[in-house]
């Protein structure tokens, strides 16, 4: 192929890509996608065309729709960087089911005398542990399963010193320097390929010894804001305790601060670092103990997880996985759709609810909230039952593994926030978040492609009918209800939410609160209603929620779980575990139920929901708490509508009433406009000034 054909072919996939993903256009997205195609190739769609142009078409579609075969094993060991070395050995945990697995964990008190020591760094101390990934450039090029092999990294000549490894998936520690035979200072690594993003660390010791008080001090924190200020105490598993008495990560720490890093060695006031201090006793001598910032969850655990759910025969039926797309290094996104199969094609179309999870490699709560909402979601219960019948789940639970696997705290392999990306429509760059916008465009248009271009190679033609066909499904029906991305907050306690200020929609002003404040009342003593915000920022326009809102989907929110704790009830003052994290998955499902009751007089519920926010002055930057009625979602339980609509009394006139009726929003939210300032021009035939509107 010669330079000009080429250069036509990849303006023609350019413009299919920003075809794809309009934000608040006007139109037809379809009509804009078939003129553009029109006008670049020339090819007309109503007739057979000449084979020669429709092939050539054919490939550069196949570029924009790669591949997305159903999966038989979805098992494929990690990608690493070239440049990272991995151990042998396998890492793995125990996560005990037993009653004291869900015990409350106080936060630590303070007591005032904490102390503070200072950075004292390797000049006057000995360096035991050091481990930089090391390439001739310094950005991504190429992968391979198992990274490299390792060398030396350990440099103690004391048979007493402590033994340090973060080789492994999701490990991070760059270099340990030995002050005293009990204190030692730690650094992490930075995000790969970036010089900033130290939060996230996991490693291991070994060579421990009992009945004996170490400091450790992390000395190169990022944030200047931390939970470890709030009581948060960091996580220790022992490998000894697990065999013997199957308990596995539990907090652990005294004397803890986080404060500044103003040692003369330590970095310049314009790229400020912390540090992390506390004191450790080991439970064992000669043990295996790991550290962490909060509960691991790996790529490698979740294809396990994925393995078991596929291998279950009765899960089976109901739940599909396929590969989304692969990420740079070449590991595979996967994505579960669960719904329950219709006999016949169901004439109200199933509505859609799409949950993400993981964008942030660090913000491991999310992967086990996303494993508590499909460990309910695929349950044989009548709740689980009737979401599978009602909607059409679609769910990645891990939307960076290449982050989650070098032990990333914010970024992918590029050195991008992905989370940030979401605007963009280069799929070589992020190709992830291109595919996920894809399948949040057209859930039904994603596996058309993957089975058509499976089985054999159709025309343009056929490929444009498909999307026509399942774009205009779902523009014209709105058939993605609500989105979800799933996240962690390093600097506030409880889960919350963030979502979407529903301006110029009549009569549904504060809707978008009503799903978190349901939520709230489902899991009072875990998610804060209060804490929630919905207001847009301009620092978050590029982010899933509010892009995905501006795609459509009125209810789209992050959900944030406080790697802490809980501010709330007799949650107060503990930490947020692991049965937590996957309980608020479940209610999550719960409430799903109880926001899309189908009795008759939910939207009235909602309404005068909405109502009583208004009047008590709920606001996106401030919502206000109301009482509406104390509910359960337990099968047991009757109509929460009921309730609800019992409890708040609906003996409205008919003015109020006319005053909240539902109008239907458009299918694209409208974007508030911002006040430009224009520079002012005088007319060249007067001298009034004449403001250019």
């Amino acid at each position: 192929m010669d330079g000009a054909n080429a250069d036509v072919n990849m303006a023609q996939v350019r413009d299919l890509q920003a075809s794809l993903f309009p934000i608040c256009t006007k139109g037809s997205f379809l009509n804009n996608l078939l003129n553009r195609t029109l006008r670049n190739s020339q090819v007309d769609l109503n007739a057979d065309g000449d084979p020669r142009q429709l092939d050539s078409k054919l490939r550069d579609v196949k570029e924009v729709f790669p591949l997305m075969k159903e999966v038989d094993c979805p098992y494929q060991a990690a990608r690493w960087p070239m440049e990272c070395q991995v151990i042998d050995d396998p890492v793995i945990h125990v996560h005990p089911t037993s009653p004291s697995y869900s015990e409350k964990e106080p936060l630590y008190k303070f007591t005032g005398r904490e102390i503070q020591p200072k950075q004292v760094g390797e000049d006057s101390g000995e360096v035991i542990f050091k481990y930089y990934p090391i390439s001739s450039v310094n950005y991504f090029c190429r992968s391979a399963v198992g990274g490299s092999a390792c060398t030396q990294a350990h440099s103690s000549q004391d048979i007493s010193d402590l033994i340090f490894e973060s080789r492994f998936e999701s490990g991070n520690l760059a270099k340990v320097v030995k002050i005293t035979s009990t204190y030692y200072e730690l650094s992490l690594r930075s995000d790969m390929y970036t010089n900033r993003h130290t939060q996230w660390f996991y490693f291991r010791i070994e060579n421990t010894k009992k009945n004996i008080k170490y400091r450790f001090s992390i000395v190169n924190m990022y944030k200047s804001e931390s939970l470890f200020t709030a009581g948060m105490k960091p996580l220790l598993y022992s490998t000894k305790d697990a065999i013997q008495k199957n308990v596995g990560w539990r907090r652990c720490g005294e004397n803890i601060a986080y404060y500044k890093n103003d040692a003369p060695n330590g970095d310049s006031e314009d790229n400020p670092r912390y540090i992390f201090s506390f004191l450790l006793e080991f439970p064992h001598d000669m043990d295996t103990v790991y550290l962490a910032y909060n509960y691991p969850y790996t790529y490698t655990n979740l294809q396990d997880y994925l393995i078991k759910l596929k291998e279950d025969p009765i899960k089976a039926v109901f739940t599909k996985l396929r590969v989304l797309c692969r990420t740079l290094a070449g590991n595979n996104v996967h994505y579960l759709t669960v719904t329950e199969p219709c006999q016949e094609e169901d004439p109200k179309q199933k509505k859609v609810i799409v949950l993400t999870a993981r964008v942030h490699p660090s913000e491991t709560p999310s992967s086990w909230m996303m494993k508590g909402f499909i460990d309910f979601l695929t349950g044989d219960s009548s709740q689980a039952k009737e979401l599978r019948n009602r909607f059409i789940f679609k769910l990645i639970p891990m939307l960076n593994p290449d982050g989650v696997v070098v032990g990333n705290s914010r970024c992918s392999l590029n050195g991008r926030d992905l989370n940030r990306q979401y605007r963009s429509v280069i799929r070589d760059a992020h190709p992830v978040i291109w595919h996920t916008k894809l399948m949040l465009r057209s859930p039904t248009l994603l596996d058309a492609c993957s089975k058509t271009f499976d089985v054999v190679l159709v025309s343009i033609n056929e490929l444009l009918r498909q999307f026509k066909s399942s774009a205009n499904k779902l523009i014209e029906e709105r058939k993605v209800v609500m989105f979800c991305d799933l996240h962690a907050h390093s600097r506030k306690s409880n889960i919350f939410m963030y979502g979407c200020e529903g301006k110029g929609h009549e009569g549904r002003k504060l809707q978008e609160q009503i799903f978190p404040l349901l939520l709230h009342k489902n899991a009072p003593e875990k998610f804060s209603f209060e804490d929630c915000n919905f207001n847009i920022q301009r620092s978050k326009e590029n982010t899933a929620r509010v892009v995905v809102w501006l795609m459509g989907v009125e209810n789209s929110y992050t959900m944030e779980a406080s790697f802490c704790g809980s501010s709330l009830g007799s949650r107060a003052n503990t930490h947020l575990g692991i049965k937590d994290f996957e309980d608020i998955g479940q209610t999550f499902c719960e409430t799903l139920l109880d926001y899309y009751n189908e009795d008759p007089r939910n939207e009235r519920m909602k309404l005068k929901i909405c109502s009583r926010l208004m009047e008590q002055g709920s606001n996106a930057e401030q919502p206000k708490n109301i009482d509406i009625s104390d509910y359960s979602s337990d099968e047991s339980s009757s109509s929460v509508c009921e309730e609800i609509v019992d409890k708040l009394s609906f003996e409205e006139d008919a003015t109020s009433l006319t005053q909240l009726s539902i109008i239907v929003p458009p299918s694209t939210p409208v974007v508030p406009k911002r006040k430009s300032r224009k520079k002012k021009r005088k007319s060249k035939d007067c001298s009034t000034k004449i403001i250019t509107q």
